[in-house]
């Protein structure tokens, strides 16, 4: 019988286990403020989504971790670098991140920026010096590079920040938002695992993960209004204070969670045309049950 929990486990351990041997390198090798500060933004916490679904990608298609693994500390280091320049003063202006001190808070701000600067580029470093890197990294790569770009995740920031205290409400700007903002990151990993199977369920695996992000994104404006700071580890209510366009200023609570649901159900309706999905369509509802 499939057991969902036992297989994220075992790809958060793979994973888990491959950055903490990757940040002890680096800073041994530069030790550093700033390599302190780049393990503290990584590590601390986080539940490593993204890098999982590479793994479990690659696991669908019969790619072979070893040949993933740099593009899960590439993921991660992604990640990490837009949740440090989203938590500063200039962005979100958030103290808190995963229930602890952002990283600016910690390290200060001037190093809160140069930090998510190292981590974005340690990602393409780690993943241009894998062995015998070929043509069909350079598309898993590219995938990488155009999903965190400024025509993908910096446009998404771009667009949220224009749209603060907009009068303007609507549906497909908020949906530009949230596709570049959160939707093509979450793609990424599934992209990546495609190319280097020489683009197998690649157009499946894209409209996959352009409707898991969007649910995922609603779902997080849902649990900004209903949850507490234990909960999300980071100050709730800040959509709101700050009049972001969001599903629930759109459409409120309830319209939120409905839409939310329209998404999911197409995330499941995709899974079912890609032989073996099983732990996608677990992992599909365990992001929409943390708050319906």
């Amino acid at each position: 019988m499939f057991d969902y929990k036992a297989q994220f486990s075992r790809y958060y351990d793979y994973v888990n286990g491959y950055l903490i041997s990757f940040f002890d390198k680096i800073k041994k090798e530069n030790p550093s403020v700033i390599t302190d500060a780049m393990e503290y933004s990584v590590m601390n916490g986080g539940k490593r989504v993204r890098a999982v679904m590479c793994l479990a990608a690659a696991d669908l298609l019969g790619v072979p971790f070893d040949l993933v693994k740099e593009y899960c500390v590439a993921i991660e280091c992604i990640h990490a670098y837009s949740l440090v320049h989203d938590d500063l003063p200039a962005m979100d202006n958030d103290d808190y991140r995963r229930g602890k001190l952002s990283t600016h808070k910690k390290f200060g701000e001037a190093n809160g920026i140069l930090t998510g600067d190292a981590l974005l580029n340690v990602a393409f470093e780690t993943c241009l010096k894998k062995p015998d890197f070929n043509r069909f990294d350079a598309r898993a790569l590219y995938a990488l590079a155009s999903a965190a770009g400024f025509k993908g995740m910096i446009y998404g920031q771009v667009l949220d920040l224009e749209n603060e205290s907009s009068k303007e409400l609507k549906k497909e700007v908020l949906y530009q938002i949230y596709e570049n903002k959160t939707a093509k990151l979450i793609t990424a990993p599934l992209l990546i695992a495609s190319e280097l199977a020489f683009g197998k369920y690649r157009e499946e695996l894209k409209e996959f993960g352009y409707h898991l992000g969007i649910t995922f994104q609603i779902i997080d404006d849902i649990m900004d209004v209903e949850e507490t700071f234990e909960n999300i580890g980071k100050t709730p209510n800040k959509d709101e204070k700050e009049d972001k366009l969001t599903s629930i200023k759109l459409f409120g609570v309830s319209g939120a969670k409905a839409l939310a649901k329209e998404h999911y159900e197409k995330c499941l309706s995709i899974l079912k045309n890609i032989p073996n999905s099983e732990f996608f369509v677990a992992l599909t509802e365990a992001m929409y049950v943390r708050r319906k």
